[in-house]
């Protein structure tokens, strides 16, 4: 059989030709309306074969490009001299120029095929609409039906293997047992209300993905359930496959897609699959960000929800919302080295593993103790990745306007790691440049001293009003944030969770509706030093 026959064969036009008279000779024809199932021919029921081989007319919905999967399905069943009937959308992706939009575009196109699916039934004409998965669940058949059923003798709706049940055979992973509530949600819906729907169920799977893929990544992750999502691609069609949710790229996931989510129930068994790969597992240093859930990246939440170990200091660990399959590891904040190690461990043993730190991982975190640790301690082949954070001083910075908008540095005040004649040396290298810069670990409760020598250091190369910035809890319900010059500092106000910033002589402070305001201008413009501040020492 040549397929298709180039007799009878229209795309959707406005009127009907006298090829297909209106001016009822006979009963009217049957319309039926047939699920083809994912697109494997050998997937279409018996019912379904039946009805194609009766029918006068064979209707299908396509892109402008021609292509049909529907058609391509039950295409070796139809009779040599059917008529077909491709309803071509006006829009699928992009825009359209028409009037009413997108929804008088579709309007005026399901006006159009009922006017012409509607003459081949006045006519006597049986008549079959094909499209993919099942016709009574998010199908475009349904418009059809509604409007075509009063023309016909009978209307016979044949259901057909959906891709809720098709992915569910795929990936091995129930749909829904016992008492769970099941929920198929449309891709297009909203962010947020992906979100609810989630939550709101026990397992789920959602459709029309392609274009769709990213908002719902961000959903699921949001709604902590990324972790067990599987996205089934083309089943039944050439290129079937699976991919776990946070491993698939928006580049991978075709339209001819869905997201099943598993129970949590079902989930051991979809953690086994990640888990235990044969080969292996890997480290994530995580940067927090210096506080609030909503400085937390979208990436660094990825990386925490397919993490089978949250591995970090104890108050870090705390900040982490947690699976019920995924194991915390709570550590001291003076064991940097032997945390290190024991993330790599797990890793050498098949785990998944996040370490966390607040602010950026790479700034005074753990991000150099992982590499150190592995470099020296025979864990030179598990895989390392590094997601960055905001640092505490960006989001200091962000409160009082822009201290750091030209060169500046960083320094940590803390003792533990390095002698204090080298932090000296480094303040007075940073005073002595003219550049801002940013305090971490200014004072602890029994390190008082360090916070005030370096004051003492400073005044040598700055003036008394220096602007100074105190920031404590950033970000917190209990943030407290002070401009003050460097005469006027109280050491007694600054402990671990605080902040400090020293600005440079070009440092500003104007007044806001708000409060002061700090910045660093960009250019030299503004101020001109009388000497140089490298050779006079201010």
């Amino acid at each position: 059989m040549h397929w298709p026959p180039k007799k009878k064969y229209c795309r959707n036009t406005p009127t009907v030709t006298d090829n297909f008279p209106t001016t009822p000779t006979r009963r009217p024809g049957r319309f039926t309306g047939i699920g083809t199932g994912p697109g494997d021919p050998d997937l279409l029921t018996v019912a379904s074969v039946n009805a194609l081989r009766a029918t006068d007319v064979i209707a299908f919905h396509a892109k402008k490009s021609g292509s049909s999967h529907a058609l391509h399905t039950v295409a070796a069943y139809l009779p040599d001299d059917v008529i077909t009937e491709e309803l071509v959308y006006p829009v699928t992706t992009g825009t359209t120029d028409h009037p009413g939009g997108y929804a008088g575009a579709m309007g005026e196109f399901y006006d159009r095929a009922v006017d012409r699916l509607g003459g081949h039934l006045r006519a006597g004409r049986n008549v079959t609409v094909v499209s993919v998965g099942d016709p009574m669940l998010h199908s475009s058949q349904q418009h059809l039906l509604r409007r075509l059923r009063p023309l016909a003798s009978s209307a016979r709706i044949i259901p057909g293997i959906s891709s809720v049940g098709a992915a569910a055979a795929v990936t091995g992973l129930p749909l829904a047992e016992n008492n769970e509530v099941l929920s198929i949600i449309p891709a297009t819906a909203t962010e947020e209300e992906i979100v609810a729907a989630v939550r709101a169920c026990d397992s789920a799977v959602i459709m029309k993905l392609g274009r769709t893929f990213g908002k719902v990544r961000r959903a699921l992750v949001t709604a902590g359930v990324a972790d067990r999502a599987v996205v089934a691609i083309r089943v039944g069609m050439e290129g079937e496959t699976t991919i776990p949710l946070l491993q698939a790229t928006a580049d991978q996931v075709p339209y001819f897609a869905v997201v099943q989510i598993p129970s949590a129930d079902c989930r051991n068994a979809t953690a086994s699959r990640q888990q235990d790969h044969g080969g292996p597992g890997k480290v994530t240093v995580v940067g927090l960000g210096p506080g609030p859930g909503r400085w937390t990246t979208p990436e660094a939440t990825e990386a925490l929800a397919s993490a089978t170990d949250i591995v970090g200091y104890d108050t870090y660990v705390k900040r982490v919302a947690l699976a019920d399959w995924q194991t915390a590891r709570p550590s001291d904040n003076m064991v940097e080295h032997e945390r290190a190690v024991m993330a790599l461990d797990l890793a050498a043993r098949g785990r998944n593993v996040a370490v966390v730190s607040s602010g950026d991982p790479g700034v005074f975190a753990m991000a150099t103790a992982v590499f150190e640790a592995a470099d020296t301690d025979g864990y030179r082949d598990i895989d390392i990745a590094v997601i960055p954070g905001m640092t505490a001083a960006q989001a200091v910075a962000s409160r009082v306007g822009a201290p750091l908008g030209h060169d500046f540095g960083m320094i940590s005040l803390s003792t533990r790691l390095k002698p204090w004649a080298i932090i000296e040396t480094r303040i007075r290298a940073l005073a002595a440049a003219d550049m801002a810069f940013a305090v971490y670990n200014p004072a602890s409760k029994t390190r008082r001293e360090s916070l005030v020598s370096m004051l003492r250091i400073v005044a040598e190369y700055r003036t008394g009003d220096t602007p100074v910035v105190v920031a404590r809890a950033v970000g917190t319900a209990g943030e407290e944030v002070t401009v003050t010059t460097l005469d006027s500092v109280d050491p007694a106000r600054v402990d671990m969770r605080t902040m400090v910033i020293v600005g440079a002589s070009t440092t500003r402070i104007s007044r806001g509706p708000d409060g002061p305001r700090v910045y660093t201008p960009r250019t030299y413009q503004l101020h001109q030093p009388d000497t140089d501040p490298l050779q006079s020492g201010q």
